[in-house]
């Protein structure tokens, strides 16, 4: 299920992917959740490699609390550069009976890591914590047929339960 709204262009570098497994569904409406969900992602990855807590995408994908929170996440990053890939797999989609999209996924950061763009410093997942982290997020559908993602919520270690 389509929108007339055109969605920005989200561009990674070659330095850092991020492959989404298994993020296809039959039902036209979840599958629309699935592609605004996956492109919110992608655009947060691209404002941290940018640099930009302003970015336009993470906005455009973004309302309410999670618009409000993305630009902290984005500054948490300031002075890093993001390297290597994360997997994002397990999406579980449904819409609640409000109307609400919620989604669910996994993201194995085991092969990505940040590089501190002043001392050249490279750090992977801090020894003692799971590089497996499970976003658990909120959308909401706009006027022009975005699925926005208003809350996000994350467990590290949160997929192997």
């Amino acid at each position: 299920m389509g929108s007339e709204a055109a969605r920005p262009t989200i561009t990674l570098p070659e330095s850092f992917r991020a492959d989404f497994e298994g993020w296809t569904n039959s039902d036209p409406k979840l599958q629309s959740i699935l592609n605004d969900g996956k492109d919110r992602l992608r655009a947060g990855y691209a404002a941290i490699i940018a640099g930009n807590p302003q970015d336009g995408s993470l906005k455009f994908f973004s309302t309410d609390e999670a618009l409000k929170s993305a630009p902290t996440w984005v500054e948490t990053y300031e002075g890093l550069a993001l390297k290597g890939r994360v997997r994002v797999f397990d999406p579980e989609v449904h819409i609640s009976n409000e109307g609400f999209g919620v989604l669910f996924y996994c993201v194995d950061e085991a092969r990505a890591f940040t590089r501190n763009t002043r001392t050249g410093r490279v750090e992977g997942t801090p020894e003692g914590d799971d590089p497996m982290v499970q976003y658990r997020t909120r959308l909401g559908r706009s006027a022009d047929g975005v699925w926005q993602t208003s809350t996000v919520e994350t467990e590290r270690g949160g997929c192997r339960k």
